[in-house]
């Protein structure tokens, strides 16, 4: 990236910075979700409890730990290039496994709409259809004055508001035509010509790049699709269309990318066969040192159960193996470099075994994150290598064209040209689904959430623990207990009992009935303030209340990635919730547990019935749960502020729910209004539900 690319303003940031600047960026940006629009407010000197930040930080740095060193044992157990075959060939069906299947191929309609020529190039501007209705806006740098075939390479942009017409994705597509690559890149999905969310006057409504990713990525979701996959299938018909060009090799034909474009590159590394050689630039590290960085990725950067299915940055670049490969990093990255080398080492290891150890390359530039020239000239010798070609790896003289030059729509975006959005799409899907599942009966039900809701598996969990309360609260009561109940390893539900009187003990065997409150953002400050736990105490005063804290909320909300970070779109709550994805264990199902292991804790210490009760964020959770415990212990349950349906999330134009609120895939499964009719014979209260806006 050029230097001013790097200095993460905020115009910096509009132009092309990525994961550094992002969350502060995001957090600040015009049309950022209200759902992030601020932090429940701290009551005057009662701030809000939060004893528990690195709950979630430290459980999942666990699990991924733990993965990542059964993957390593794995790798070092390869011993001959038998061992290394079966290898690849498990990582390409893993890969297949985590993307899904992809579309069938449809018409490209391709059409050229403009050209530049240049010394020794030119450049034409042209559009294709990578889904029926889904136009691809892209330049193919084409040399001129060259005999026969020459090589090709599909270029992948990162996060730049111009997409394909960014400085340096100009220069390493020009340099490669210059060198003698025909070059065709593209628009990503949310940048350049590709904007999903075009206002009055056709520039991003919610912000380009990582705002309209996370908007349609996330929705997308819940009809099981990924943006991940989206996006690398524009890759895959932009290969199949560079291949119908009469100047192309077909034996020949590389990809490379940077930032976002380097996430990209490595996917379609593992996910296509037909490429001879690759550089992914100023991405590959690995899943865990991000984790452990505290940095944030963006959706598409994210694959659906890839840590559940032991795959890793490198996995996709073995996916290719033995053919050749560099990976470019850069010494103050915030992409760790110290994950770039391992990968490598790694990698090293098994195309020696291979018989090919010079095809995999490294290349860790002096400078800050971006496809700087020392980027792209090592891309540039490393793809000559590949080919044969004599042409050295200086990087020619650029000519940086003005973005109207490399427009290919006549007002600047797909959108004036009629051009389906990817919300359209999702729409669509959502609507298809709907009627393909029909009304399910209970049974049918409590399968299909059962399926979305893996349990934690058998293993023991230490007696829960009696906390140090804290007075002067506020609450409705005089005193109260609180009690840390452990759901599974590392986790704990943090659950407060109102008392009459003095108590800091043990709960009790004084109650038959209880009423559970699973909060909305923090059991604390709604004890002091929710109107519907006041009127529950009121209606039941012989029951005792719980109110209580799932995984990542209140008591054990994050205070990672950044200062008070939690409420945007780009924070910690995001974090955890995309790591919750690539684990195959989504954080509403997560939650669910939680619920399900209080309901457990409640029975073992005499509570026989229970009124669940729930609002807001905490009743996505608590609908699973309730769906799922088993037994008649569940007298009634009441939900305040619940989404009446995923569908009018996964349908809407604009929503407002977070990513640790949706579940992946459940709309090919069922929903909401399934689990409220099954709810019914357990005396259903639905308050004030609401639609695709929380």
């Amino acid at each position: 990236m050029s230097s001013r690319e790097c200095t993460f303003t905020r115009r910096d940031f509009a132009r092309g910075g990525a994961a550094m600047a992002m969350a502060w960026s995001l957090a600040r940006a015009p049309g950022a979700s209200r759902a992030f629009a601020g932090p429940i407010q701290d009551d005057g000197d009662r701030p809000i409890l939060n004893r528990f930040p690195r709950m979630l930080q430290d459980f999942y740095v666990d699990r991924v730990r733990a993965l990542d060193a059964a993957r390593v044992r794995a790798l070092r157990e390869l011993e001959t290039k038998e061992d290394a075959e079966r290898h690849v060939a498990s990582v390409r069906e893993r890969i297949a496994e985590c993307f899904g299947p992809m579309p069938g191929r449809t018409p490209l309609n391709p059409r050229v709409t403009g050209s530049i020529d240049r010394d020794g190039y030119r450049v034409e501007n042209v559009i294709f259809e990578s889904r029926p209705g889904f136009l691809v806006t892209g330049n193919i740098y084409v040399p001129t004055g060259r005999a026969g075939k020459l090589p090709g390479v599909i270029g992948t942009c990162g996060h730049s508001t111009e997409g394909k017409a960014a400085e340096p994705y100009q220069s390493f597509a020009q340099g490669l035509a210059r060198l003698g690559y025909v070059c065709l890149i593209i628009d990503p999905i949310g940048q350049g010509e590709r904007l999903q969310y075009p206002g009055a006057d056709l520039g991003s409504s919610v912000g380009a790049g990582v705002h309209e990713h996370l908007l349609a990525g996330n929705q997308q979701l819940l009809v099981g699709e990924n943006l991940g996959a989206w996006r690398a299938w524009d890759g895959i018909r932009a290969l199949d269309y560079l291949l119908t060009r009469d100047e192309v090799d077909p034996d020949w034909i590389g990809v490379t990318g940077n930032s976002g474009g380097g996430t990209m590159t490595t996917w379609l590394c593992g996910l296509e066969g037909r490429w001879a050689m690759g550089a992914p630039s100023c991405f590959v590290t690995s899943f865990r040192r991000n984790l452990e960085n505290e940095l944030p990725a963006d959706i598409e950067q994210c694959p659906p159960r890839a840590l559940e299915l032991g795959l890793d940055h490198e996995d996709f670049l073995a996916a290719m193996a033995p053919k050749p490969v560099i990976i470019l990093a850069k010494e103050r990255d915030y992409f760790d470099v110290r994950g770039s080398i391992l990968a490598h080492r790694r990698l090293k290891r098994l195309y020696t075994l291979l018989g090919a150890p010079e095809n995999i390359g490294l290349f860790v530039g002096p400078t800050e994150h971006g496809y700087s020239q020392e980027n792209r000239e090592a891309m540039y010798g490393w793809f000559n290598r590949a080919t044969g070609s004599a042409d050295g790896s200086t990087e020619p003289g650029l000519t940086i064209e003005p973005v109207e030059a490399l427009r290919c729509t006549p007002e600047g975006q797909v959108a004036a040209m009629g051009s389906k959005s990817v919300v359209a799409f999702t729409r669509e899907k959502s609507e298809r689904l709907a009627g393909d599942r029909g009304g399910l009966d209970a049974e049918a039900t409590r399968a299909a959430v059962a399926s979305l809701v893996p349990g934690p598996g058998a293993r023991p969990l230490p007696p829960y623990r009696i906390l140090r309360p804290i007075s002067g609260r506020g609450y409705p009561k005089p005193s109260i207990g609180v009690y840390a109940v452990p759901t599974e390893p590392g986790i704990e539900a943090i659950a407060y009992r109102l008392y009459d009187r003095a108590h800091q003990s043990r709960p009790p065997a004084d109650a038959t009935r209880a009423i559970l409150y699973i909060s909305d953002k923090s059991a604390d400050a709604e004890l002091r303030d929710e109107p519907l736990i006041r009127e529950l105490i009121a209606a039941e005063p012989e029951s005792a209340l719980y109110a209580c804290d799932v995984r990542g909320i209140g008591e054990s909300r994050p205070n990672t990635c950044g200062i008070d970070s939690y409420f945007t779109p780009y924070g910690n709550d995001y974090f955890y919730a995309s790591h919750g994805l690539m684990l195959g264990r989504p954080v509403p199902a997560q939650r669910a547990l939680d619920v399900l292991g209080l309901l457990d804790w409640l029975r073992s210490i005499g509570h026989a019935e229970v009124h669940l009760a729930s609002r807001g964020w905490g009743t996505i959770p608590t609908t699973l749960a309730a769906v799922l415990a088993e037994g008649d212990a569940i007298k009634a349950v009441t939900l305040k502020h619940a989404p009446a349906s995923f569908s009018d999330i996964a349908e809407a134009e604009e929503y407002d729910w977070p990513l640790s609120s949706l579940l992946p895939g459940v709309l090919m499964a069922f929903d909401l209004p399934d689990c409220y009719r099954v709810l019914e014979a357990r005396g259903l209260n639905l308050i004030e539900p609401r639609g695709a806006t929380a």
